[in-house]
């Protein structure tokens, strides 16, 4: 009777250890990406602490001008990746986003100028993601891609197909 009881426990040990695994490894199979990773090699970014200083003035948010894109990388093409960002929404499916343009820093695209092509990504998700404002930062996880879209807002040099919208974490 005690010898059983050993068996059982060592058997639901064992599947309580199985079960945990594929959520261990389903955390690690994507690759973690900054907007850095976007632009191509040897080519700089203005570093998210200085990009508060740009200025806001109302001739800047008349011409809207995109600057141009120097290219991008297809170095994650086919890729599952995690992305942090801001939600800039395009279309919605009753109260949630179900495509956006995720932007490297809060108000792009909205309050000054958008960003280089090559730091846009288009955004898509089957399951609407219930976001709370422009403010608030998320993890887009899902498959990544160079894509050129045009929207009313910018031209976006990358897409990915979000299996996963999370608030940010690092």
């Amino acid at each position: 009777m005690v010898k059983r009881r050993l068996q059982r426990r060592t058997v639901l040990a064992g599947l309580a250890t199985t079960m945990g695994l594929p959520r261990v490894a389903q955390a690690q199979d994507y690759i973690d990406l900054e907007w850095e990773d976007l632009l191509p090699k040897d080519q700089a970014t203005l570093p998210n602490a200085l990009r508060s200083l740009l200025p806001h003035d109302e001739d800047m948010m008349l011409s809207r001008e995109q600057p141009a894109s120097t290219g991008v990388r297809t170095d994650w093409n086919g890729q599952i990746v995690r992305l942090p960002g801001y939600i800039v929404p395009i279309d919605h499916n009753g109260t949630g986003v179900t495509a956006f343009i995720l932007v490297p820093y809060v108000g792009a695209c909205v309050h000054v100028p958008p960003p280089p092509a090559n730091q846009l990504v288009f955004v898509t998700t089957p399951t609407p993601y219930e976001n709370k404002g422009l403010f608030e930062a998320v993890n887009v996880i899902g498959m990544f891609g160079v894509s050129s879209v045009s929207t009313q807002l910018a031209e976006i040099g990358y897409a990915l197909s979000a299996d996963r919208i999370e608030p940010y974490r690092s």
